[in-house]
């Protein structure tokens, strides 16, 4: 009689420890899939990070169609000589693939001008002109951006040179709306550890490396995906 007690009692336990394997096993894979739909979510709409702050702002500019495979994040500052250099190559890269990327500006001010630059662009924006303004600070940045001797004042000429309704651009310019703008783009910033600029996000997926090389093997990454 013991002996039959002992062997259902042993049974008893290894269908216990049985079944505690297999819950774990079990809820492993339920992490693992989880963890998976996540990451296929950040790759396919990546406007929100994981518990972190979103990528995509509504007021965020953004170029290239909305349904794009790939979303190209870029922190930038204006008056910042790296944003200018890579400015040109990311134009290329849109160019090469149109259609299928889509680039979204964020700011992340770190010059003595940043804020009035990024608040000139909002208020060409206003008129339609965000794009334009943008190459014209790139393009004039060497003048209007100098770290010797740098000139803001000339920042409204640019906006007369495009041909924009100066009384709405300057009504503009010191908008403190703007400054709201440039502040949650730069916590947003911050919290995704974004430390200088520019800062590339591709789908979700910070480049490590700038220039235009390691850029496009990351855009090809997740068009291939």
């Amino acid at each position: 009689m013991k002996k039959d007690l002992y062997r259902v009692a042993g049974i008893a336990a290894v269908a216990i420890v049985a079944l505690a394997l297999g819950a774990a096993a079990y809820m492993r894979s339920q992490k693992a899939e989880r963890a998976q739909q996540v990451a296929q979510q950040a790759a396919q709409n990546p406007k929100a990070k994981a518990d972190g702050p979103p990528f995509i702002r509504p007021h965020s500019h953004s170029h290239g169609p909305m349904d794009a495979k790939v979303t190209v994040v870029e922190f930038l500052d204006p008056e910042c000589e790296s944003c200018r250099a890579m400015y040109p190559l990311v134009k290329h890269l849109l160019g090469q693939y149109e259609g299928k990327v889509r680039l979204v500006i964020r700011y992340m001010p770190l010059h003595p001008n940043s804020l009035m630059a990024a608040s000139a662009l909002e208020a060409a924006g206003a008129q339609g002109r965000y794009w334009e303004m943008l190459e014209s600070l790139f393009t004039n940045q060497p003048q209007w951006g100098s770290h010797h001797a740098p000139k803001p004042e000339l920042i409204p000429d640019y906006a007369q040179q495009l041909g924009l309704d100066m009384g709405a651009f300057r009504s503009l310019l010191n908008s403190a709306a703007h400054k709201t703008i440039v502040e949650t783009d730069r916590t947003d910033g911050q919290s995704l550890g974004v430390t200088g600029t520019p800062t590339f996000f591709v789908n979700g997926r910070q480049l490590e490396r700038l220039g235009y090389e390691s850029l496009k093997a990351l855009i090809d990454e997740e068009l291939a995906k």
